[in-house]
Parts: structure tokens; C-alpha cells; sequence
């Protein structure tokens, strides 16, 4: 049997559409997902969205609409946005499917039933936008920690889940698993932050807010943001219906990829959940960091002043998802904040894709036609050169396997890329067309070509999980399948001697920087 392999995304709340930063960590999971794929694994890849709450509901009496038929809208928008950015979810839940909200009512009986809930009165400072509790010492200047924007003393009737019984239990949870939380700065944040100062009791219910799931023994009471929103990872599964197959097949999950900003909701409120119901937690929980725009944390919360295009829907269109893609994954070191601006974006675009990848392959492709009328040439021995060569891909190659057995898509790809440099440096050593003038090296010439073709494929192959559309292009020209396990990656013999290769139009058109800035200033 295959081994399974289960990631999930947060899922997103639909108050507007969806920026850049919500593509980062989307873009992430789908590319670690197709990875696995190809490394053959049976693969589920969740996304979706939360979208019960008070902000759903006053940002849907703005628009003048119901919130169905608000929430209708923005995850048709995000389904299409999804579809540019070629995602390939297993599946998309919304926090509103009728199977969802059944499972959650299930599972807050259970907690109740089990003894970890309790009514009380609640008392604390409340963020709208965040639709997060906050203590006095947790405010930064008097005002939300994650937004920034002001909280409002409330005070209401509420069930608590005993959320101060598991200190102990995440204490042991963290020295006994030291993979359970990544990367390990998070790990510091969680217990000096949180559970050494005590851990409070958790609000799991609101009077306030009707749109949400209602308590079933107690309507007057809607369940409140974590027992709904964290459990989608199961019930999306199954859990909590009549066909839990998938659940039995799927949970644990390998690794849930979220922003740091929610890590304390996944690393402490989600196991505590988990241990209170008797259940397996997920392998490991990764908090990356943020994408900075102009210093700032590109938000839908935050207005940061600067006056730059970083609207996917406009920038995809005009430069291709796999452009995209690869900034994202590239440019922001996994775990880390990165800074994302669009001079950077389109240098980048010229510098890696354009003149890097793109040219390498058109080159190549170019002197074998030119050569040896596109035929793929049979080799018998190479040399030194070209030994050297294979070495450095097959290292590259090993890295990248290593790093995103670490998720570290971001260092992976920079290996990738690597292998189109070393594959670049050695044309210039080489210098083909100063071999194709000299008598009697033809078996030279072969080797050279051949090398490159087989370091052009290695490195498509590896990138595919990345940017599926350039290097579908490619491996079609190479006769290859697309979107299939990994083959002869080990080797320089994966294309078939005497085979002619097909047309390929250029992959990345060269881009007039200054004038690509001020178009799209006037899009932005």
C-alpha cells in the first residue's frame, strides 16, 4: 500500500479577498503536496475557509447582503484564485457545509460530556477584526497584538474548555516530540509566552454572536471560533459522521502549515482538544513566517501606505502562475519573514526565469536542433567535464529531497535553480560551438549536449511540483509525462537516444523592468 501523506492549510476567513499573503501559504502546501505525489505517496491536501463570526456578519450588513450569500461570493473568488495559481486541493471545506457544523455540535457534546466544559461569565478584551480574546500584558500599546487596531471590554455568559488542565501535558508534548512544532522559536514563543504564565481557560461560546454554530442543549449560546474552526482538520475527514473511512485513513496529519500569528491556536489550543477527545495528534504543526510588504505584514487587516501592484488576479494574467509561485516560495525563507516588493519580483522574473532557466533550456534546445536536427544523442562515455557536472545535479538533487523532507520549500527550490546555474557555468566551460567546428570531436559534441538535456530533465522534474506549467512544457518537448512520479533522477540516462524532441516556445519572455513599474502602477 502506498504511504499516506496528509498537509493541511489554515483555513482562510472570507472577510475579503484574498491577498498575496493567503497565496504564500497555499502555494506552500500545494507544492509540498504534488511533491509527495510524485515521491509516490496517496496524498489528501485540505484548504478552505472559516466563516462563521461577528465580522462575517457585519461585513456582509456593509455589503448589503445575507451572509450566504456574501460568503457565496468570496469563496467563488477564491476557488478561481486558487484555479490561476494552479492549487490542486483534495478538498475545500467551509466551516458552513451542513456535515461540518453537525460534526462540530458532536464533538463540543463530547468535551461538555467528558467534563472539559463548563458555563461561566466571561470577562476580557475583545478584538472584532481578530475575533480574538486578549489579556492586558498580551496588548502591544494598549491594542490588538495582531492587528493593531483597538479591543473593547466585553462581558457574557459563556462555556469554558479547561484549557489550564494540559500545562503539564504541551510541557511533555514539546521534550518529548521536538519535531512536533516548527521551527523551534516557536516552541519558545508557546512556553514562555503562554504556558508558563498559566494558561487560562478557553471561551468556547458566545450570547453575542448568532451567525455560527448553536450549542445543541443550549441554543441561546453559538460555539465560539476554535472548536469550530480547528476541527475542519477532522471533520473534513469524516470524523464525526457516518463514513469516518477517510479519517481512519488520513489522521494523523503529517503537518498542518499555518502563519505564525495563529501558532498558539494550532500548538496549544488544538492538542489540548485532541488529548481531551482521545485522539492522535498531528505529526508536526510548521509556523512560517510573515511576508512583509513596505516592512509590514501584508494584511487584509492593515493598511500599509504603499502604493504597489501585489493583487494576484492582475499580476498572474499579465506574468504566468509560475512566476508567481516562484517568488513566493523562493523569496521568503521558510520559517522567516521575507520582503516581498515587485521591482524585486520582476529583477528576479529576468535574472532566474528569463535568463536562468528559461534561456538555458531554449539554448540547449536551439544547438541540438541545430546539431543534430533535434535528435537525442546516444552517449558511450563522457568526460571529466561532464562527469563533474552529473555530480554537482546529483547533489543538488539530494538536497532537494532533504529539504522538503523538512518543508523547506524555499532552500529547495534555491537547490533547483542551482542545478540551471552549474548547467549554465558549464556551457561556457565547454563552449559547444567551438567544438561542433572541429573535425572528428563529434562523440564530444554528443556527450556535451546529451549532458545538458539530461540536467535540463533532472531539474524539470524536480521543479514540477513547483511550477507545473514551464515544466510541463518542457517534458512534453522531451516526450515525457507530466505530473507523474519521479523517474531516473538518479541518472543522466532518462531520455531516449535517437528520440527527436518538439517544439517549445519560450517559456519566459524577457521583461522591461521600467516599464513593467509604471504599468502596473496605474493597475494597482
Amino acid at each position: 500500500m502506498k504511504e499516506k501523506f496528509y498537509i493541511t492549510t489554515p483555513i482562510y476567513y472570507p472577510s475579503n479577498k484574498f491577498t498575496l499573503g493567503n497565496c504564500y501559504t497555499t502555494v506552500i502546501c500545494d507544492t509540498i503536496a504534488k511533491f509527495n505525489k510524485k515521491l509516490g505517496k496517496d496524498v489528501f491536501f485540505l484548504t478552505g475557509t472559516d466563516e462563521h463570526g461577528q465580522k462575517i456578519s457585519l461585513s456582509a450588513q456593509k455589503a448589503g447582503k445575507t451572509e450566504k450569500e456574501y460568503l457565496d461570493e468570496m469563496i467563488a473568488d477564491a476557488k478561481k484564485l486558487w484555479q490561476m495559481l494552479d492549487i490542486n486541493y483534495s478538498k475545500f471545506i467551509r466551516t458552513t457545509d451542513d456535515y461540518h457544523e453537525k460534526a462540530v455540535q458532536k464533538i463540543f457534546n463530547a468535551l461538555y460530556e467528558k467534563g472539559y466544559i463548563y458555563k461561566g461569565k466571561y470577562n476580557g478584551l475583545y478584538c472584532t477584526p481578530c475575533e480574538s480574546f486578549w489579556t492586558e500584558s498580551q496588548l502591544v500599546n494598549g491594542k490588538c497584538p495582531d492587528c493593531g487596531r483597538e479591543v473593547k471590554v466585553q462581558e457574557e455568559e459563556a462555556y469554558f474548555f479547561k484549557l489550564s488542565q494540559f500545562s503539564d501535558k504541551l510541557l511533555d508534548l514539546y521534550k518529548n516530540n521536538p519535531e512536533f512544532l516548527l521551527p523551534n522559536s516557536r516552541v519558545n514563543e508557546m512556553v514562555n509566552n503562554f504556558i508558563k504564565p498559566g494558561l487560562q481557560d478557553l471561551c468556547v461560546s458566545r450570547t453575542s454572536v448568532k451567525w455560527g454554530v448553536p450549542v445543541e442543549f443550549d441554543p441561546k449560546h453559538t460555539i465560539y471560533v476554535w472548536i469550530d474552526a480547528l476541527t475542519n482538520y477532522i471533520t473534513a475527514l469524516g470524523y464525526g459522521s457516518d463514513d469516518p473511512s477517510l479519517f481512519e485513513k488520513f489522521w494523523p496529519a503529517d503537518v498542518h502549515i499555518i502563519g505564525k500569528e495563529i501558532v498558539r491556536f494550532h500548538a496549544i489550543i488544538w492538542p489540548a482538544m485532541l488529548m481531551a477527545l482521545d485522539l492522535p495528534l498531528p505529526k508536526r504543526i510548521f509556523g512560517h513566517g510573515w511576508m512583509l510588504f513596505g516592512g509590514d505584514k501584508l494584511s487584509k487587516s492593515k493598511e500599509t501606505g504603499v502604493k504597489e501592484c501585489v493583487d494576484p488576479r492582475i499580476l498572474i494574467p499579465r506574468y504566468s502562475a509560475d512566476a508567481i509561485r516562484y517568488i513566493l516560495l523562493r523569496e521568503i525563507p521558510f520559517g522567516s519573514d521575507g520582503n516581498y516588493s515587485t521591482e524585486t519580483f520582476l529583477t528576479k522574473f529576468n535574472a532566474d526565469l528569463c535568463n536562468n532557466f528559461g534561456n538555458l533550456v531554449s539554448r540547449t534546445f536551439s544547438m541540438l536542433k541545430k546539431y543534430f536536427d533535434g535528435i537525442i544523442p546516444s552517449v558511450e562515455k563522457y568526460r571529466e567535464n561532464e562527469i563533474n557536472l552529473q555530480n554537482k545535479v546529483l547533489k543538488e538533487k539530494d538536497n532537494v529531497l532533504e529539504y522538503m523532507k523538512n518543508f523547506d520549500v524555499s532552500k529547495a527550490i534555491t537547490s533547483i535553480f542551482n542545478i540551471f546555474s552549474e548547467a549554465n557555468t558549464y556551457i561556457q566551460l565547454a563552449q559547444p560551438w567551438a567544438v561542433a567546428k572541429q573535425e572528428g570531436q563529434e562523440e564530444q559534441l554528443k556527450a556535451i549536449l546529451r549532458t545538458l538535456l539530461e540536467t535540463i530533465r533532472i531539474g524539470v522534474e524536480l521543479l514540477e511540483p513547483f511550477m507545473s506549467e514551464s515544466t510541463g512544457k518542457v517534458l512534453s518537448a522531451f516526450n515525457l509525462k507530466t505530473n507523474s512520479t519521479f523517474e531516473n533522477i538518479d541518472n543522466f540516462d532518462g531520455l531516449k537516444a535517437n528520440e527527436k524532441i518538439g517544439e517549445l516556445s519560450i517559456l519566459f519572455p524577457r521583461l522591461d523592468i521600467a516599464k513593467e513599474l509604471e504599468e502596473l502602477a496605474l493597475l494597482s
